[in-house]
């Protein structure tokens, strides 16, 4: 069975793939900043063409927000440590964000 989407392949990302689906939107724009620049500071680049291939067919939750497309495309392209390793930190930062809604 090996029909999973590239993100579900590691249980870490799957769990801040599926916390980002379920977070409000504003909180995704910010998840998506955040691993633009940490895919950016691990050194990850987009192929150039990667954003212009989503234009074809909009499938995906995320594909209909540039912004989340842009940073699931560098999510994406990372190799398996540093997708893992950016995992973490979204979700550290979804538990801090989740408890700072909670407290207001």
């Amino acid at each position: 069975m090996n029909n999973k989407r590239w993100y579900d392949q590691e249980p870490t990302v799957s769990l801040a793939v599926s916390l980002i689906k379920n977070s409000k939107h504003n909180i995704q724009i910010e998840c998506a900043q955040l691993i633009k620049n940490k895919a950016q500071d691990y050194g990850v680049v987009l192929q150039s063409n990667l954003l212009g291939a989503f234009n074809y067919v909009l499938n995906r939750w995320y594909d209909t927000e540039e912004q989340l497309a842009e940073a699931f495309g560098y999510l994406k392209e990372a190799d398996d440590e540093t997708r893992k390793q950016i995992a973490i930190e979204i979700i550290g930062f979804l538990e801090k964000a989740e408890t700072i809604q909670n407290e207001t």
